[in-house]
C-alpha cells in the first residue's frame, strides 16, 4: 500500500470565502503541488501531474449567476472510480419522519450519552426530527452525534443535503476532499451536499448535533434596517486549503442517498484533490464571533436577530431552515421582560445548548435544559421561559444592565413541522415531565389592583 499523508492539515492558512458567504459567487484558488491549477481554462486537456478535472456542483448548471455554486477539483482519480454501491440495512440515521404522528407536544432531552462499544462519526448519528425530505429538496433532517473512534478506512457523503455540524463536546477533524478543518464547541462547520469526507477525533470523544438540510443552501441572512455591519461577519468564514490523500487500499465508501446508507468499496482515498478553484467548499465559523443585536431602549427584535446562515423558501421571508444562536451578551432594555417571551409561532423550533445555562431555562439537579441535551416546540405549540425563569426575570432591576456569560444555545428553526422519529420518542432520555416546568406559573391576576 502506497501512503502519502494528508498534507497542509490546518485552517489556520485558509482563504475567507467571504465572496461565497456574501452571495457574490467569488472564485477562490488553492494549490497543494505548485502549479496544480490548469491556467485559462477549467478542463485542458492534459491537466498538470497528470491529474483529472472534474466539476463539482452545488447549484442547477443554469442557476443565476449569483447563485451558481460550483468548484473546479484536479484529483488523482475521478470520483467515479469505485465498485457498485450496495444497499445497507435501515439503521439509525434515515429520514423516516413519518414513523409517528406529529405532536404539539413539548419535548425535551437529557444528554445524549456516548457510545460504550467503539463508534464513529457515521455510526454515531442518530435522527431524532425532521420534515421534509430530498426528493422534494425541502426541509431539514435533524441529527445527533456522540462518537469515540476516528472513521478508519471509511468516507462518507451525503446526497440528499448538506451538513450543518455544531460540535458540543470534543474537537473534530474533518478531512474533506477540498482540505481539512479542524472544528471545535462553539465553532461550526457546514459541509456542501456530496462532498466526500472522514472525521478524526483528536480528543478521543466527541458529541454534537447535525442539521442536515434539503433546501436551498445555507448562506448569510440580510440585513435590512439593521445595515452593512452585523450579525455573522462574511469576512470570519473559513475554508479549508488544499490538501490530499494519496493512498492505496481496501476501503469503503459510504453514502447517503435518498434517506438511507449505501456502501461502495473504493480502492484508494476519495481525498485526493491536489487542487481546486470555485465557489463551493466547506467552511467553518466561530460562533464567539457573532456580532449579536439587542435593544437599548425598551423591549426586544424578534429573535430573527441571532441567525447565522438561512436557507431559504420558495415564500419571500419564510426560511426552510433558520440557524440562530443565543450566545453571551448584554441586556439593557429597561421596563421589560428581559428573557425570551412566551410566544407560539408559525415556525418550529428546535434547540441544543453547547454550554452554560439557557436564560429561558433552568439547569437542575434533576434535569432541566442540559448541555448536549435538546428541546422541541412545534408549530402553534405555546412555550417560553420555565417558573423558576419568569420569577427571576419579573424580579430582576431592569434600571441596571444585565450580563449574560458562560453560555451558547442554538437553534434550528423551520417553517415546516418538526417531526420527531419513533426512536427519540423512545429514548430513556426523553424527559416525560418537561411540561410540568410552566405548571409552577402562578395565577397574579387580581381586577381590583392595577
Amino acid at each position: 500500500m502506497s501512503v502519502k499523508p494528508m498534507n497542509k492539515p490546518q485552517v489556520e492558512a485558509a482563504t475567507t470565502v467571504a465572496g461565497y458567504m456574501s452571495g457574490f459567487g467569488n472564485e477562490f484558488a488553492t494549490e497543494a503541488l505548485p502549479g496544480a491549477l490548469p491556467q485559462g481554462q477549467n478542463s485542458p486537456q492534459q491537466v498538470p501531474y497528470g491529474l483529472y478535472a472534474e466539476q463539482l456542483s452545488g447549484t442547477a448548471f443554469t442557476a443565476p449567476r449569483h447563485q451558481n455554486r460550483r468548484s473546479w477539483l484536479y484529483r488523482i482519480r475521478p470520483g467515479a472510480v469505485h465498485q457498485p454501491f450496495r444497499a445497507l440495512p435501515a439503521g439509525r440515521f434515515h429520514n423516516r419522519f413519518d414513523e409517528t404522528p406529529a405532536t404539539p407536544n413539548l419535548l425535551r432531552w437529557d444528554p445524549f450519552p456516548l457510545p460504550e462499544a467503539p463508534t464513529d462519526f457515521v455510526d454515531s448519528l442518530l435522527t431524532v426530527a425532521g420534515n421534509g425530505g430530498p426528493e422534494a429538496q425541502s426541509g431539514i433532517g435533524i441529527h445527533v452525534y456522540a462518537a469515540n473512534r476516528a472513521m478508519r478506512g471509511r468516507y462518507f457523503y451525503d446526497a440528499d443535503g448538506e451538513l450543518l455540524v455544531v460540535p458540543q463536546q470534543g474537537r473534530l477533524r474533518i478531512a474533506t476532499e477540498l482540505g481539512v478543518l479542524d472544528v471545535a464547541p462553539l465553532e461550526i462547520a457546514v459541509i456542501p451536499r456530496g462532498v466526500r469526507f472522514r472525521v478524526e477525533l483528536p480528543d478521543g470523544t466527541a458529541r454534537g448535533y447535525v442539521c442536515e438540510n434539503f433546501g436551498a443552501m445555507l448562506r448569510l441572512p440580510e440585513l435590512g434596517p439593521i445595515g452593512a455591519n452585523g450579525l455573522a461577519n462574511a469576512r470570519d468564514f473559513l475554508a479549508p486549503v488544499a490538501a490530499y490523500e494519496d493512498v492505496e487500499g481496501d476501503f469503503e465508501l459510504l453514502a447517503k442517498f435518498q434517506g438511507a446508507l449505501w456502501s461502495a468499496k473504493i480502492g484508494h482515498s476519495p481525498l485526493d484533490v491536489v487542487a481546486w478553484h470555485g465557489n463551493l467548499a466547506p467552511y467553518k465559523y466561530d460562533l464567539q464571533r457573532f456580532n449579536t443585536i439587542g435593544s437599548i431602549s425598551y423591549d426586544h427584535p424578534d429573535p430573527c436577530i441571532f441567525t447565522v446562515l438561512t436557507s431559504p423558501s420558495d415564500t419571500a421571508g419564510t426560511a426552510n431552515l433558520d440557524f440562530a444562536i443565543f450566545p453571551p451578551r448584554w441586556l439593557v432594555a429597561e421596563h421589560t421582560f428581559r428573557p425570551p417571551w412566551f410566544h407560539r409561532n408559525v415556525a418550529s423550533e428546535f434547540m441544543g445548548l453547547i454550554h452554560g445555562e439557557y436564560d429561558a431555562k433552568e439547569a437542575t439537579a434533576h434535569g432541566g435544559f442540559l448541555p448536549g441535551g435538546a428541546s422541541l416546540h412545534n408549530c402553534m405549540s405555546g412555550h417560553g421561559p420555565d417558573a423558576a425563569s419568569h420569577a427571576k426575570a419579573i424580579a430582576i432591576d431592569t434600571g441596571k444592565p444585565q450580563h449574560i456569560v458562560d453560555t451558547m444555545a442554538v437553534m434550528f428553526e423551520t417553517r415546516l413541522v418538526i417531526r420527531p422519529t419513533r426512536q427519540a420518542l423512545e429514548a430513556s432520555g426523553l424527559q416525560a415531565d418537561y411540561w410540568r416546568c410552566w405548571q409552577g406559573l402562578a395565577r397574579h391576576f387580581d381586577p381590583g389592583r392595577r
